[in-house]
Formats: C-alpha cells, structure tokens, sequence
C-alpha cells in the first residue's frame, strides 16, 4: 500500500535496562510544547540498536522536523511492535519486511532506508570461523541461531533454503534457538554460542567496520539475493494524517539537514526514499513457497 507523495533471551543488558536507560536521558532534549500531540514511532532489532545516542539524536531531529513531541517506543520483537502499531498504541513503526510482507494490506509504506545508495540489503548465513563449513549444506546438524521469527533475513531465508530441501529447521539442525536481534546472532556464533546462524547482511558488514575484532570471529557460508531493507510504515488507515504525512516529510529530507545526516552516519545509511509494494517481492515468493512446504 502506497501513502502520500506515492509511495528465549536476549545477550548483553536487559530489555528494562535499555528501557529505563532510555526513560532517563530522553528527557535531556527540549521538546515542542505548542500543544500539537505526541506522535510515536516504535523501533526494534531491526537496524544497529544498542546506542543512546543515536536514538537520543533521533528523537530531537524528529521533534523539531515535526514540530510536536515524539516518543520512540522500544520493543523486544517485531510481533510487539506490530501489534502495538495494530492496536492503535503507535502512529508508526520501523517493522521487518517479512511483517511488512504478511500485513502489507493494512499497511502504508512512508519510508526504504537507502544502504550504499540502494533500498536493499542481503541475507547472510554465518558460521565461528574456526568452523570447516563452506555452505550452506555443511552446516546440517549445528546448533543455529536466528534472529527472530518475523524477520526475513534472521528467519526466512533460512527457512526458505530448507523449504527448497524439503525439510525443516527441526530436521536439518541438531537444534536452534531465537536471539531476537541481529547483533545477538553474531555474538552467539562469535562466541561459540552458537554453531551457525541467520543474519541481516546489513548488520554483519556494519559491524565489520566498528568491531571487527567481532566479527573476524565469524564467516559467511551464504549470502542471499538483494532483498528490500525493513521500512517504515503506518497503517493504512492514518498514512493521509498531517502529522504522519510529516514524518514522511522529516524522514525523507533528512539527508538535507546536518542533524539528519549525523543520525545516517550512525545508522550506516544514505538517506530514506519511498517504495512500493513491488520491492518485496522477492520475500513474497519465498513467504509462499515455506507456507506451501509447512
């Protein structure tokens, strides 16, 4: 759907750590009191999650763009964020594509990321680097960590490869467990946590630059096609209102504005364009063909 100009544990702090946390230096930022109400945009794994400053700088630039208070709202699993954002408790959300992809007839595309100049990004399947796979099928039997259930790269893909085997995670890993983040997946094979794992490609060559000493401790037995990066969206039912019409705004221009372009450098990004539904449509037909196989 087009909107506006077109269109069991988580590693490291606590999720009430990150929360608190983030309640307590949010408030460091003026924020318009002109009476316009608050809007919320909920975030999750779904892009280099772990920094305060980042999310701090996000939701000043978004303040003052929009001219009315802004509360990013922190969830563990993409599923919450959704089901906030369906529930009404969010004006908008940064969701997988898989999500996206499922619920994409409520849903209103506002903004892509733009990673190396393009909307896309790929799926990697990682293994510790002192492992003796070299594909994909060398890893039958490991220990596989994914990222979360509801996301294409850190689940689907995955899930997809053993469709195409006919066969399911039960059947083809000697076990596996859910990290719900991307960075979590690598640390996990990094540290031997794991014996493989699925990951967004995105997240692993970003990290490859700011901890390689992480990440030299893994290496990639798959890399998938290009894949539409995880988008912001609203429901279809509000994408017209002024305010999300704005975020839109806000999210697209940011490339224009030194603050904006700070919060790209910290998020690895070029800018936010507008997309269309089309741009998934690689994820559709692998979606289809894991629920033909289950």
């Amino acid at each position: 759907m087009l909107c506006g100009h077109e269109q069991r544990h988580i590693f490291g702090f606590s999720r009430r750590t990150i929360l608190c946390s983030f309640a307590g230096l949010v408030g460091t930022w003026p924020v318009p009191t002109n009476g316009k109400a608050e809007l919320s945009l909920g975030l999750t794994p779904v892009f280099l999650d772990n920094d305060m400053k980042l999310l701090l700088l996000l939701q000043r630039y978004l303040s003052q763009q929009l001219d009315r208070p802004v509360r990013l709202v922190r969830q563990r699993t993409y599923r919450e964020t959704l089901v906030t954002l369906l529930a009404g408790q969010l004006d908008a959300t940064w969701i997988s594509d898989f999500l996206y992809v499922k619920h994409q007839d409520r849903l209103a595309l506002l903004a892509v990321p733009l990673y190396r100049h393009q909307p896309f990004s790929q799926a990697f399947v990682i293994v510790n680097k002192a492992s003796k796979a070299s594909t994909f099928d060398d890893i039958r039997g490991t220990l596989h960590a994914f990222s979360d259930p509801d996301s294409a790269s850190g689940y689907l893909i995955t899930r997809w490869l053993l469709a195409l085997r006919r066969e399911s995670p039960s059947e083809f890993f000697r076990s596996f467990f859910f990290t719900y983040g991307h960075r979590n997946v690598i640390r996990a094979v990094a540290n031997g946590l794991a014996e493989s794992g699925s990951v967004e490609g995105y997240v692993w060559e970003i990290m490859k630059e700011r901890e390689p000493e992480l990440i030299d401790k893994t290496r990639i037995v798959f890399r998938s096609e290009r894949l539409g990066l995880p988008p912001i969206v609203a429901l279809d039912t509000t994408c017209d209102l002024p305010a999300i019409q704005a975020l839109t705004a806000a999210l697209l221009d940011m490339i224009s504005d030194r603050l904006g372009r700070e919060i790209l450098s910290l998020l690895a990004f070029d800018g936010f364009t507008t997309a269309s539904a089309t741009l998934y449509e690689s994820t559709v037909k692998k979606w289809q063909m894991v629920k033909a196989q289950a």
